[in-house]
């Protein structure tokens, strides 16, 4: 336990420096363990599991674009991301790792306690056994806080999902060298930093069920550097919960979203070789191969296709604050590989530079806004990265954003104010919030 957060950071550089680690780029038909097909270009482990890339063709009536063909990655393994918590003099504390993933900027972040796909903890790769896993897998071990089946990226990902879990315990538990307790307050500090806290951490403490002496848990107190401002305009937003469900609900049976598979050689528009494969516009990403060394891993080397975005994304509420709670402006938003044919997403979720070619009218919508917005409106700003496991050096700008006072108070269907209480209700069940959403709630949780 650190009682200043400097001494995490010098933690967590020591555990950088305790292990080697390497990676390095080399084409995907080179990589140890996985074939290319010769044929389709598709992607996939010698085993069978893990995951495999392959093509994907998408027909929807919703968002900007109606009709594409794209590189997925299909996972249909449910891993578990599991967070295991206990008090110390009353005080909630959290077991963090840190954790080498392949695709992140400082290759080491702060992952949950554990973080592992089925074939991992299954031992497929006949590596070390993963640790604390007994937690997670043997409910007698602890008190569930969370437990849920939640996505992940949508666009990269065809209906993945992984079970995500909180436990608490009362037992004595031996710390492992790359492993620590964290408190509520230091991991709210460590997500205003960018690139420390990593997705699957985020995504976890997304449902944490605690609240503070008087308040919930979502209550964000007016701070001193961003006053409440007065003479807000009064903006429509469901009553209740059940109109939330029901908008989103309304919002599912409105839109249509098809999928088919097909060959990753006839993805329209992207360049399959022995190396990558890229699209013709080199927008979007890569999906490129990789060569791993770890020392702190369940395996010490190993090599794996990874998905290499273009540019960095943006993933932003517009929040508006009235009678000290806030509440978000959320999107409906369909995406390739989503399970259904939309989730609750945030106000803007896009790489901005994948628009830079087209019109203002086909731009998304209120990216000015977000982007624009006067440093007093900016409740938050960091940029995170996103699954280091299956993408290289992906990273979106996560932001809370103020809305102005002239903001218009009837917005497009496909948007809706939500109470922050509602959202976080809802995100305990799978398939509602996606992951970007979460993340930004994880941050709303923690903000101070």
């Amino acid at each position: 336990m650190f009682h200043e957060l400097t001494e995490f950071d010098d933690w967590f550089a020591e555990r950088r420096r305790a292990h080697e680690f390497r990676v390095n780029r080399v084409p995907l038909d080179s990589l140890s363990g996985w074939s290319m097909d010769p044929e389709t270009f598709a992607v996939r482990h010698d085993s069978g599991r893990f995951f495999a890339v392959d093509g994907l063709e998408v027909h929807t009536d919703h968002g900007y674009d109606r009709t594409w063909s794209q590189p997925i990655i299909d996972q249909p393994e449910i891993g578990i991301l599991g967070i295991l918590t206990k008090r110390f003099d009353g005080v909630p504390h959290f077991l963090m790792q840190a954790k080498m993933e392949p695709g992140n900027i400082d290759l080491l972040e702060l992952s949950p306690t554990v973080q592992a796909t089925r074939s991992n903890y299954t031992q497929v790769h006949k590596g070390k056994s993963v640790a604390y896993l007994e937690y997670f897998r043997d409910p007698s071990h602890g008190h569930i806080l969370s437990d849920t089946l939640q996505s992940e990226q949508g666009s990269w990902f065809l209906h993945k999902r992984n079970r995500n879990m909180i436990v608490e315990t009362t037992a004595d538990v031996p710390v492992l060298d790359d492993f620590c307790w964290l408190t509520y307050d230091q991991i709210g500090e460590l997500l205003t930093r960018d690139n420390v806290v990593n997705m699957d951490s985020r995504t976890v403490l997304a449902g944490y069920p605690f609240t503070e002496p008087g308040k919930p848990c979502w209550y964000v107190p007016p701070r001193a550097a961003h006053p409440p401002r007065t003479g807000t305009v009064n903006r429509a937003a469901p009553r209740d919960i059940t109109e939330v469900l029901s908008w989103f609900a309304d919002m599912k049976s409105r839109y249509r979203l098809t999928r088919s598979r097909i060959p990753l050689c006839d993805a329209k528009g992207w360049i399959c070789t022995s190396e990558s494969v890229t699209h013709e516009s080199n927008r979007y990403f890569s999906v490129i191969g990789v060569d791993v060394e770890a020392g702190s891993r369940e395996v010490s080397s190993w090599s794996q296709p990874v998905l290499a975005p273009a540019d960095r994304g943006v993933a932003a509420f517009l929040v508006s604050r009235r009678d000290d709670e806030l509440r978000v402006l959320a999107q409906a938003h369909t995406q390739a590989g989503t399970l259904d044919v939309l989730e609750i997403a945030p106000t803007v979720q896009c790489t901005p530079s994948n628009y830079d070619h087209l019109p203002s009218d086909k731009q998304p919508a209120f990216l000015d806004h977000v982007l624009r917005a006067s440093r007093e409106h900016v409740l938050l700003d960091v940029v995170h990265s996103e699954e280091g496991g299956r993408f290289y050096h992906a990273q979106n700008r996560y932001l809370l954003v103020e809305a102005p006072d002239d903001f218009p108070a009837d917005v497009h269907p496909d948007f809706s104010w939500i109470t922050v209480p509602q959202i976080a209700e809802i995100a305990r069940y799978g398939n509602h919030v996606n992951v970007e959403a979460r993340s930004l709630l994880a941050c709303l949780r923690f903000l101070r």
